[in-house]
Order: C-alpha cells, then sequence, then structure tokens
C-alpha cells in the first residue's frame, strides 16, 4: 500500500488527511489546531472512532510529529510506521510567476515560495512551516507543493494581464494568478471525464466554485482559460466578506471620506463587504435565505447579487470559449445550496441550456448529480470537490 500524506497549513493550524493513492481512499484525516497557543489534536481514522488530545505544539515541528505518531500508533493508527508514507503534499497558496504546475520540494523550490511571500503574506510563511516540519520529521521522504495559482497560469497574457504600466509587471509581478486552483483543476478533471472527452482539446468547461471564497473559472482541453480571482483572492464575485471587483477609485474616495489608513481599507474590503456588508445580516448564506423568507429586503438584495455575479461570469466565458458544454457547481454552496443554483441557472436558456429546476430542488445535498435534462445542449452537473485528492494525485505524479 502506497499512501500519500496531504498537509495543508494554516499559521495556527495544520490539517491533514493520509490517501492510499492506489484505491484513493482516505485512510485518516484530522487537523492540529490552537499551534503555538496550548494545541490540541484531532484525529479520525476512516474506519475507528474519533480521537482528540490537547497537548502543546508550539510550533508546527511539534503538531507534525503528533500527526505521525497518531498515525502509527499500534491501537489506532492506520499504518505500521513512518516508512509506509511514500510522499507528502502540501498545499501551497501562492507559487508566483515561477510556477506553472506543482513542483518537488527542494531548497531552490523554497526560496523561489519565500520569493513571493508578498503576494500571499498570510499563507505562504505558513505553508513553508508546514513544508520545513515535514522536511525535518521525515528527511528521506519526497515532499511536493501543490500550488493554488497554478491552475491559472496557462491564461494567455491577453487574459492575465492588467492595464496598468508595464513595468508593474515586470518590476512586481502584478498580474491575475487565480485562486481555488486545485479545486478548479480537479472538478473540470473529474467533469471532462463524465462527459466521455478525456483527451479532447475541444471541450469547454465553466467550473463554479462557491462557498464562502467564491470563484468561477473556464477551461477548453482541460486547461485554464480565464479566472474570477486575480492578484488576490479579492477580485471577481462578491463573496461572504469579500466585496469582489469594484470600481478601483472607490478605494481613495473612501479613505478619503471615512478617514480609514490602507490596512483599514483592506479590512472594510476583505472582512466587512460583501453578502455581510450588503445584507447587514450574516456571511452565511443559509442566514440569508432565512433571512429572505423573514422579509428582509437587504438578505434578498444580497442573494440577487451574487446570482447575478454567477450569471454575468458564466455568460461572459460561454464567449470567451466560443461556447460551453459542461457547467459545474462545487463546493459549500455550489454543492448544497438547491436555491441559489436555481437562481443562477434562471434565464440561460439562449446558451442551450435546459435546466431541471425541480429536481435541482429535490437533489440531495453534497452529493454529484446531473441537473440539465437529457436533450440539454450544456450539461449542468453538481461535482463534489476534492481538493486533498487533487493533492495526492499530483503527488503521487510527480514523488513516485
Amino acid at each position: 500500500m502506497k499512501t500519500i500524506l496531504v498537509i495543508n497549513a494554516g499559521s495556527s493550524s495544520l490539517k491533514y488527511q493520509l490517501i492510499d493513492i492506489e484505491s484513493e481512499a482516505v485512510l485518516a484525516k484530522g487537523l492540529c489546531e490552537r499551534i503555538g497557543i496550548d494545541g490540541k489534536l484531532t484525529y479520525k481514522p476512516t474506519d475507528g472512532e474519533k480521537f482528540s488530545k490537547e497537548a502543546p505544539m508550539p510550533t508546527h515541528q511539534e503538531a507534525i510529529e503528533l500527526v505521525l505518531g497518531v498515525l502509527t500508533d499500534e491501537k489506532i493508527g492506520v499504518i505500521k510506521n513512518m516508512e509506509d508514507v511514500a510522499a507528502v503534499g502540501h498545499r501551497v497558496l501562492h507559487g508566483g510567476p515561477n510556477f506553472t504546475a506543482s513542483a518537488l520540494v527542494t531548497d531552490e523550490c523554497i526560496a523561489a515560495i519565500e520569493e513571493v511571500i508578498p503576494l500571499g503574506p498570510l499563507h505562504n510563511p505558513a505553508n513553508l512551516m508546514g513544508i520545513n516540519a515535514c522536511r525535518k520529521a521525515m528527511p528521506n521522504t519526497p515532499q511536493v507543493a501543490v500550488f493554488d495559482t497554478a491552475w491559472g497560469m496557462s491564461m494567455e497574457q491577453k487574459t492575465f494581464q492588467y492595464a496598468l504600466p508595464y513595468e508593474v509587471y515586470e518590476k512586481y509581478s502584478v498580474r491575475r494568478y487565480g485562486f481555488h486552483g486545485t479545486s478548479h483543476m480537479f472538478v473540470t478533471g473529474e467533469a471532462i471525464k463524465r462527459l466521455g472527452r478525456e483527451g479532447d482539446p475541444d471541450v469547454k468547461v465553466i467550473t463554479c466554485h462557491l462557498g464562502n471564497g467564491s470563484s468561477v473559472s473556464c477551461s477548453k482541453g482541460g486547461k485554464c482559460v480565464d479566472t474570477s480571482m486575480g492578484l488576490t483572492p479579492l477580485e471577481g464575485l462578491p463573496m461572504g466578506t469579500r466585496c469582489g471587483s469594484i470600481d478601483p477609485a472607490i478605494v481613495p474616495f473612501l479613505m478619503d471620506k471615512m478617514n480609514l489608513s490602507i490596512k483599514e481599507m483592506d479590512t472594510l474590503m476583505n472582512k466587512k463587504s460583501g453578502m455581510l456588508g450588503i445584507s447587514g445580516v450574516s456571511s452565511d448564506f443559509r442566514d440569508l435565505w432565512a433571512a429572505k423568507e423573514a422579509g428582509n429586503e437587504r438578505a434578498a438584495l444580497a442573494l440577487d447579487m451574487f446570482a447575478q455575479g454567477v450569471k454575468r461570469y458564466i455568460g461572459s466565458y460561454a464567449a470567451e470559449l466560443n461556447g460551453v458544454d459542461c457547467i459545474v457547481f462545487t463546493a459549500g454552496v455550489g454543492e448544497n445550496d438547491q436555491a441559489m443554483r436555481g437562481l443562477i441557472m434562471e434565464n440561460m436558456e439562449y446558451l442551450g441550456i435546459d435546466f431541471d429546476f425541480e429536481k435541482n430542488l429535490a437533489a440531495p445535498k453534497g452529493e454529484e448529480i446531473v441537473l440539465s435534462k437529457p436533450g440539454s445542449k450544456v450539461k449542468v452537473m453538481v461535482l463534489p470537490t476534492n481538493e486533498e485528492l487533487a493533492i495526492a494525485r499530483d503527488t503521487a505524479a510527480i514523488a513516485l
């Protein structure tokens, strides 16, 4: 049995999954949280009971050692020893312009990730903590960095370039990168399989990763053509607390009117806007639907704005691709919110979509399902995302 350990390290947390890469089954998963504070480990074997304990985790090093300890524990572990871990795959948020695909972790790779920390100041340092901790704990086990931005690196320059002075791009690597790339890559590949068009360079897919953070992407032949997020995850759709794309002149205007610092303006756009800012109720779509049912007009407005934003991207990407074969809904809202899917799919017949609204409303949450009618020119489906499996697949392809 060959297993891949998938690591997603945050500044004070470390999520993990152990995956049997041959069967693609999850053997165990869990979370280390409150790293640097007091520390708590959660561990759940797929065929066993959930286990948790509080333990000191001054750094990510202690966290990963605790993870390896429970995975190999005689009573609750799922592998005999650390040698059973064939490779480790790490989620890394930002690869900057240097990485167009996942990469084997080397000293040069780490230096390149460090170089683009200004583009991912919150995530990249934490991702590096996870990588360095695993390298120290498992020095003979290959490590692979899987970049969230790699998916968007196949965009043409006319698409990723901002109309700023060209030297801004040359000196500071300011361009559209896109995020949720691992999710878009996974569901695009799965959709192409469902269509029976693997290897077809002309297959056109639009993927809607909708959740508290949301993005829409489009691809041709399995390669990203465009994506809604940009230099940062702030661009694109209005989200849970992010404003999405706005007139850039709003930024200096509000900074002047509200006497805001750069940091305060950044907080307003990232933490106080979006669904929360419009509704004044919540960033959670379930709360918004409940508020709308109770007659809250601002909650209804927020939901309408979100649906229109997704609809706008689907339409523009269909134009960019010169048609579309498949539209995929994924992530928390995409997989579970039947009402939002229905709102987005209203008045989309011009694309050749024959959407089954009744089937959509009755659809089970979080399960794969086709929601277009059999004669529909465009297939519409829900595909649950699995970023951990995507990371494991890339890791195995590179390291094994």
